[in-house]
C-alpha cells in the first residue's frame, strides 16, 4: 500500500499525527520518492522525451541519413555521444536527478553501434549498401560487431554511474547477439524460425534466473533487476507465443504454463509475469472461442460462468493473501523466502 496525503490526513483527524508531523511526513515522502521511478507526470515527461531522443537515433533513423556517408555518421554519433556524457556528469553531480541521468546515458550506449556502422560503412564494409536501420528489424551475424561496440559501452557506463536503466541496453544486445549468432554456430545462411524461437526461449530462461540472482543481492533502493526480468520474461513468452502448437493437448500445455507465469509473479511481486500470463491466457481463450468452440451456443455462457468464477476466486485471494502466499512462499528454498521478506518490508518502509 502506497502512502499518500488522504492517509496523513486521516492519521491527523484520528490524533496518530499533528499537522506539522503530518507535513513533515509528506515532505520526507515526496523527496525519498522523487528518485524513484514512477507513473508521476515528471517521470513520463523524463521517459517520454528519452524515448523520443532513442528513437531517432534507432527506430526512427531514415535512409536519408544514408547521405552524410559513413564518416558523417560516424562524427555525429561521436559528438552526440560526448554530450550525452557531459550531461550525464552535469545532472549526476550538480542536479542530483538519477532517472533523467539514466535516460541520457542510456541514449549514449544505443549510439555505439550508429558510430561502428558509419565507421565499417567509410572502410566498405557494407557493400550491399545495408541502411542502419536493419540492424534493428533484420537478422545477421554480421551485426555482432555494432552489438559488441553497444555491450561494451552499456558495461562500462554502468560501471561508472551505477544506473539501473542502463541494464536494459545491455540485456536487449544480449537478446540480439543470442539470436543473430545462430547462423554463424549453425553454419547457415537463412536459419529457420523454428531454431530461433527456441533460443529465444531458453534466453528468456537464463536471463530471468539471472534476474533473480541479481534482485536478491541487489540494494532495495536500486532495482538492478527489474530490466532483466522484463526482457527475460519478454524472450521467454514471444518464444513459447510464437512455437507452432499443433494440437490441443500442446495448446493446453501453453495455457498452464501462462497460468503459472500468472501465480509466480504474485509469489516474487512482480508484475511482469502478471501480465505476460495474462496475455497469454487471454490469448488461448481467444483461441477456444475462435477455433475450437467457433459455432458452440454453450461456450459463451461457460466462458461468462469462468469468468465470474476467477473474480470470487480475486476476491478469496484478497481475504486470504497473507496465508496463500505464506504458503506458496513456503516452497521455495529458505533463502528465497528471506529475500522476499526483506523487499516486501523496505517497499513498506
Amino acid at each position: 500500500m502506497n502512502l499518500n496525503r488522504a492517509m496523513l490526513k486521516d492519521a491527523v483527524d484520528n490524533g496518530l499525527l499533528s499537522s506539522d508531523q503530518a507535513e513533515k511526513l509528506w515532505e520526507f515522502v515526496l523527496q525519498r520518492g522523487r528518485d524513484t521511478p514512477s507513473f508521476r507526470f515528471t517521470h513520463v515527461l523524463y521517459y517520454f522525451g528519452g524515448l523520443i531522443a532513442i528513437g531517432a537515433m534507432t527506430l526512427f533513423m531514415n535512409v536519408g541519413w544514408e547521405a552524410f556517408g559513413g564518416w558523417g555518421l560516424f562524427v555525429i554519433a561521436l559528438v552526440y555521444g560526448v554530450a550525452g556524457l557531459w550531461f550525464t556528469e552535469y545532472l549526476l553531480g550538480r542536479l542530483r536527478l538519477p532517472i533523467p541521468a539514466g535516460i541520457v546515458a542510456t541514449f549514449v550506449v544505443v549510439l555505439a553501434p550508429l558510430a561502428v556502422y558509419g565507421l565499417t560503412a567509410a572502410f566498405g564494409w557494407w557493400e550491399e549498401g545495408r541502411p542502419y536501420q536493419d540492424y534493428f528489424t533484420d537478422i545477421d551475424w554480421r551485426w555482432g560487431l555494432m552489438e559488441l561496440a553497444s555491450l561494451v559501452v552499456g558495461l562500462v557506463l554502468l560501471w561508472r554511474y551505477r544506473l539501473p536503466l542502463l541494464t536494459l541496453p545491455i540485456v536487449v544486445t544480449l537478446w540480439y547477439i543470442s539470436i543473430d549468432i545462430v547462423p554463424a554456430l549453425l553454419g547457415q545462411g537463412d536459419t529457420p524460425w523454428k531454431v530461433r524461437e527456441q533460443v529465444s526461449l531458453w534466453f528468456g530462461v537464463l536471463v530471468t534466473l539471472g534476474a533473480f540472482w541479481i534482485d536478491m543481492r541487489s540494494r532495495p533502493d536500486k532495482d538492478y533487476a527489474f530490466w532483466f526480468y522484463l526482457v527475460g520474461v519478454a524472450a521467454f513468452w514471444l518464444g513459447l507465443s510464437l512455437m507452432h502448437w499443433d494440437d490441443e493437448l500442446a495448446n493446453a500445455v501453453y495455457f498452464v504454463i501462462n497460468l503459472l507465469l500468472i501465480i509466480l509473479g504474485s509469489i516474487v511481486s512482480r508484475r511482469v509475469f502478471v501480465v505476460f500470463g495474462v496475455l497469454g491466457a487471454v490469448g488461448y481463450i481467444s483461441y477456444l472461442a475462435y477455433d475450437v468452440f467457433r459455432d458452440s451456443m454453450v461456450f459463451p455462457f461457460a466462458l461468462t460462468v469462468i469468468g465470474f468464477a476467477v473474480i470470487y476466486l480475486g476476491i478469496v485471494w484478497q481475504r486470504r493473501e497473507q496465508a496463500i502466499a505464506g504458503y506458496l512462499r513456503g516452497l521455495l528454498p529458505h533463502a528465497m523466502q528471506k529475500f522476499l521478506d526483506r523487499r516486501g518490508d523496505a517497499r513498506k518502509s
